[in-house]
């Protein structure tokens, strides 16, 4: 009897345990979401004069091909690195993306999106980051 009662705890503390390993590994993908948020924007502010005439406005598909629109060479280049961050990061998939929207007065909102239904229960196939700044 005593080692019924304790195999059922031992199941019920793997499955806290498994189910936490879930909701970290999707706290690490909002997380790396962020900081490749934080990446274009620094490449932005380095190559402001671009990106204030719409060069970074655009979405990268982070799939096997990752590519991007044509626009100057810099913001292409960065534009092409940041994809590969995405797909190495957040997954290689047509729905791991991430968009630049910049206005000509540096008002720049950066949405990526990527697959989180790994979670399980509560999770998504379209979370999304947000993230706004100024240039």
């Amino acid at each position: 009897m005593a080692v019924l009662i304790l195999s059922i705890g031992l199941l019920g503390i793997s499955m806290v345990q498994a189910r936490a390993l879930s909701s970290n590994n999707s706290s690490i993908g909002r997380s790396m979401a962020v900081v490749a948020s934080y990446s274009i924007l620094e490449a932005m502010r380095a190559d402001r004069v671009d990106a204030l005439g719409g060069a970074y406005n655009q979405t990268v598909t982070a799939n096997s091909s990752c590519t991007v629109g044509t626009t100057t060479a810099f913001a292409t280049t960065q534009l092409a690195s940041w994809c590969v961050e995405l797909r190495n990061t957040l997954g290689i998939a047509d729905s791991t993306t991430g968009t630049v929207s910049c206005d000509a007065t540096g008002d720049c909102t950066v949405t990526i999106q990527f697959d989180d239904s790994r979670i399980g229960a509560g999770g998504s196939d379209t979370q999304q980051v947000i993230t706004r700044a100024m240039l």
